[in-house]
């Protein structure tokens, strides 16, 4: 059966080059630019920037942790993946450091209590304690490149980059020892990052410097 599309809402410039990691944290939106290894706070209303502060290495991926955020980090000249967390009020921790697995991966959820790290290559997604040691191990059949959770499922982009960029929308419970995961919409374009905001879904389409925000179809969670 052929999957629909996702409902695109707002579409807007992203306040700097190659917008990459992604996450809302209950009232503003944080983008992280790949190239400029910079932060940037969003008022989504207004669109506009409200802050903006370096980061110690590549910006690839941002979750919200209890009132702080943790970004995954790209450091060195081997873009070595590390685990950093960044306080609005006081900016990126010096201590609050750990390595991802192999010093690998991208793309982070949190479920209230763990950290969900995604590698992009192994098409899975880690569950992680508070040292990094891997917990549970999700395979997702395809490449990563966002996930989120909402209501106590893990919605997740997925598909391939090479060579047309064809991603879509899934979810999958983590109630089941081997999760199903289901697509459930086309995502049309070059997608990377995913957050919600307690109404839409937002990603970066990065190769167009656009951050965009979305509905999935079909009536079904926003």
């Amino acid at each position: 059966m052929k999957l629909p599309t996702i409902i695109e809402r707002r579409r807007f410039s992203s306040p700097a080059q190659t917008p990459q990691a992604l996450a809302w944290d209950g009232k503003t939106l944080w983008m992280g630019s790949r190239d400029l290894r910079r932060i940037y706070a969003i008022d989504t209303k207004e669109w506009r920037v409200l802050e903006e502060k370096e980061a110690p290495g590549i910006p690839w991926a941002a979750v919200p942790v209890n009132g702080s955020l943790s970004f995954t980090i790209g450091e060195g000249p081997d873009d070595d993946r590390y685990i950093r967390r960044f306080n609005p009020k006081s900016g990126f921790s010096d201590t609050d450091r750990i390595a991802c697995p192999e010093f690998t991966g991208s793309y982070l959820s949190y479920d209230g209590e763990h950290l969900y790290l995604s590698q992009w290559y192994k098409h899975r997604i880690l569950k992680l304690d508070a040292s990094g040691n891997i917990i549970r191990q999700i395979d997702i059949g395809a490449e990563i490149c966002g996930h989120v959770f909402v209501d106590g499922m893990i919605y997740v982009l997925r598909g391939k980059e090479q060579p047309n960029e064809d991603w879509r929308i899934a979810r999958f419970e983590l109630r089941q020892e081997t999760p199903e995961v289901q697509d459930i919409a086309v995502v049309p374009f070059a997608c990377r990052s995913l957050t919600f905001d307690g109404e839409h879904f937002w990603s970066n389409h990065r190769a167009a410097d656009e951050i965009v925000s979305f509905v999935l179809p079909n009536g079904q969670k926003s």
